[in-house]
């Protein structure tokens, strides 16, 4: 049985993806190491630092050395530091959206990215774009910053949030072929929805990950 770590910089993951790798029967087994002060200081700086990306880097070795035989980190904010651990790592290292990235960019080629912070949002569209360059496809980005709904979630006002959220959804499904939620707190805004509002696929990043990851341990 392959041994799967998860890097996460919330605690509130762990169940998330714990529960995702029970329903989905993945044959492994699951390790998690949780340090929520990566994001704070993502947050605080406004961007991914490289004292910061060291850290990510240095966690990827930590769980490489624990015995693992994949290594997924499940904050999209962090991509860049995932994908310079991925270069130095002796197993495979994942980053949470990318099987998320490759489904938006063969579904269409307007795809919507949808995120409540600026730091989560330039990472994950600029994932999109250079998947779609991998793919050999053109693809147009279309950005949506719900400003104010983190900060209304972290502040304890979960229904603005969902509000929020949901607005930008539906203007955004007029407008394109696909979205991406590029945070994963924003997935329950989408069971919320009803089919009507829902025009187009709007793609979360854990359940694709975790498909992923299951094939990976069934052919590796």
């Amino acid at each position: 049985m392959k041994k799967v770590g998860l890097i996460h910089t919330s605690a509130t993951l762990v169940p998330v993806f714990q529960q995702l790798f029970s329903e989905k029967s993945v044959q492994a087994e699951v390790f998690n190491i949780v340090d929520d002060s990566l994001i704070k200081d993502v947050i605080q700086k406004g961007r991914l630092e490289d004292k910061t990306a060291q850290r990510v880097i240095n966690y990827v070795t930590s769980a490489e050395e624990a015995g693992a035989d994949l290594i997924m980190v499940t904050c999209s904010s962090i991509g860049r530091a995932v994908e310079q651990a991925a270069e130095k790592a002796g197993v495979p290292v994942l980053r949470v959206d990318q099987p998320m990235a490759d489904h938006a960019v063969a579904a269409g080629t307007r795809i919507g990215v949808v995120a409540t912070l600026p730091t989560t949002l330039e990472p994950t569209g600029d994932l999109v774009l250079r998947r779609a360059q991998k793919a050999g496809k053109d693809v147009e980005l279309v950005s949506r910053l719900c400003e104010g709904a983190f900060e209304a979630l972290m502040g304890g006002d979960a229904a603005k949030h969902d509000e929020m959220v949901k607005q930008a959804l539906q203007e955004l499904s007029e407008q394109v072929d696909v979205i991406l939620l590029a945070q994963a707190s924003m997935a329950r805004v989408v069971s919320q929805m009803s089919e009507s509002d829902r025009k187009v696929p709007i793609l979360s990043s854990p359940g694709i990950a975790v498909d992923h990851v299951a094939g990976l341990c069934q052919t590796s």
